[in-house]
């Protein structure tokens, strides 16, 4: 049932834009490797832009919280043709490190939510940093804006873009980290891809601005 709600709330955005969309298309057309990054608070639009590729060929593997709580998203990823790796930093970190080299072995890319699954928010994990590190896969980082939306109260104020709201994406420049990098020296790059997020995020919202604006102009 709850597919069912998601897939029709989903129908009714509008996506102005979906900026640095090439970032992503050698990942789709020649089947390389990457490690998509979004906030917990972005997970449906950001889900949705993946399940986008999903269509178009892209091997996507999804981390999600091994927990009672994961059970919904794990059924639904899978209905859309992905894997699923049940775990997180906080809950068998180690075994689902492991997991993860196994299905970027098998060709997935794998997607997490990159301040899950406690926050706080907008503080990027390490371990998504370690994991590309250590499959030597380059970070793609994704964020949005919504042009209305309910925001839940918990920690990462979960984002549920309303229906027929206006919505910008953005892909960020994959990020590679050095292949010399230690892994007792991964805190600039973390912070790096931190701060990339967060841009991609205020550009979303000036980009989604502009065009609400452009639109009351044509209105008046």
């Amino acid at each position: 049932m709850l597919r069912a709600v998601i897939r029709v709330l989903t129908s009714t955005y509008r996506f102005e834009k979906v900026i640095g969309a090439e970032h992503i298309e050698p990942y789709i057309e020649d089947g390389a490797l990457c490690a998509p990054c979004y906030w917990h608070q972005h997970h449906i639009a950001g889900s949705t832009l993946i399940r986008s590729w999903i269509r178009r060929g892209f091997k996507a593997c999804f981390l999600v919280s091994g927990s009672v709580d994961g059970d919904v998203p794990e059924r639904i990823a899978r209905a859309w043709g992905a894997e699923v790796i049940r775990g997180s930093a906080n809950q068998s970190g180690a075994l689902a490190l492991r997991d993860m080299q196994r299905m970027m072995k098998n060709g997935f890319s794998v997607v997490t939510t990159a301040d899950g699954p406690r926050g706080p928010k907008y503080e990027f994990k390490a371990g998504a940093i370690l994991m590309a590190r250590i499959a030597r896969v380059p970070i793609v980082p994704i964020a949005c804006a919504a042009e209305r939306a309910w925001y839940l109260k918990r920690w990462d104020d979960f984002m549920i873009p309303k229906p027929f709201s206006r919505i910008v994406l953005a892909v960020g420049k994959p990020y590679q980290l050095p292949v010399d990098a230690a892994l007792d020296a991964l805190e600039p790059h973390r912070l790096a891809v931190q701060e990339a997020v967060m841009s991609l995020m205020r550009e979303s919202e000036q980009v989604l601005q502009k065009a609400q604006e452009a639109s009351e102009c044509q209105t008046d």
